[in-house]
């Protein structure tokens, strides 16, 4: 499934979600497009990327580790050296690889899908929580999504890049604030309005059967969302949630103020006339 829209009308204009979309593609098209070759591209990776080795041990891979990784094919040679070890990386903080790697990605297939999912459903996040509000939930549930990730592979070696983590945090909080919004979606050759809650609901569980071997991490995918939907049901709980609910002024025709499921919904797919629509 493809999703190519939803409609949900915003107030605000998205900044933050175009800043971060900026940000992964001068990202990609810039420092990761300046490597020549494979080995190249590795060192980037392991220099800026999260590593769950590196996060359990607090220090860098050392070269031993690497050569084990990439040379050996061990890809939990991770060995706990208090830093004895030489490193090619020894200036590189593992921690705050976790948050650069939320800027990175492995492929233009990679980049497209995760700005393509990021723009479809971050900006009505935005748009409910505002700029500063969003920018630090974004960052969180990247951090929630790479800690998933190493609790169920603490021993790994692999680097990890991409945004999925942290965009996989705002649809689990759509899910909750927005579970009866259509998303236009392609399936195979044919084109269905889904309401969110199907949509996102399918993909969750979608996770559960990627492949060992797909060089996924889709329990960081699993972890972004898990957080996403706690904090959005936290957040419409809260003061700044009741507020939410009361923002517009006029009866909309489904609940698009961030009600998560506190609204009457006639219909899912009737546009509300006069509100414009985020594509």
């Amino acid at each position: 499934m493809i999703p190519l829209r939803d409609e949900n009308p915003t107030t605000r204009t998205p900044i933050l979600t175009f800043v971060i979309i900026a940000a992964c593609v001068a990202a990609y098209f810039g420092p990761q497009q300046r490597v020549s070759d494979e080995i190249e591209a590795l060192e980037f990776n392991l220099q800026w990327a999260a590593i769950p080795c590196e996060i359990n041990t607090g220090e860098p891979l050392s070269i031993n580790e690497i050569e084990d990784t990439f040379g050996r094919g061990d890809d939990t040679a991770c060995v706990d050296d208090d830093g004895s070890l030489p490193t090619l990386f020894p200036d590189k903080s593992p921690y705050l690889g976790i948050l650069t790697s939320m800027f990175l990605h492995g492929s233009l297939l990679h980049l497209g899908g995760n700005m393509w999912f990021l723009w479809i459903f971050g900006n009505n996040i935005e748009d409910r929580l505002g700029h500063v509000r969003f920018a630090l939930f974004y960052v969180l549930g990247g951090v929630f999504a790479t800690v998933a990730h190493y609790v169920v592979q603490p021993s790994s070696t692999i680097p990890v890049v991409g945004a999925s983590g942290a965009i996989a945090a705002i649809m689990g909080a759509y899910a909750v604030w927005f579970p009866n919004a259509p998303v236009r979606t392609l399936i195979f050759l044919f084109l269905r309005d889904i309401t969110a809650k199907w949509f996102l609901g399918i993909w969750f569980v979608t996770q559960f059967f990627t492949g060992t071997n797909s060089g996924v991490a889709w329990m960081a995918h699993v972890g972004g969302f898990v957080f996403g939907v706690v904090a959005g049901v936290v957040l419409r709980e809260s003061a700044f949630g009741q507020r939410e609910l009361n923002r517009s002024e006029e009866p909309l025709e489904w609940d698009y103020t961030g009600g998560a499921g506190r609204g009457p919904y006639p219909h899912p797919f009737e546009r509300q006339r006069g509100l414009r629509d985020s594509y």
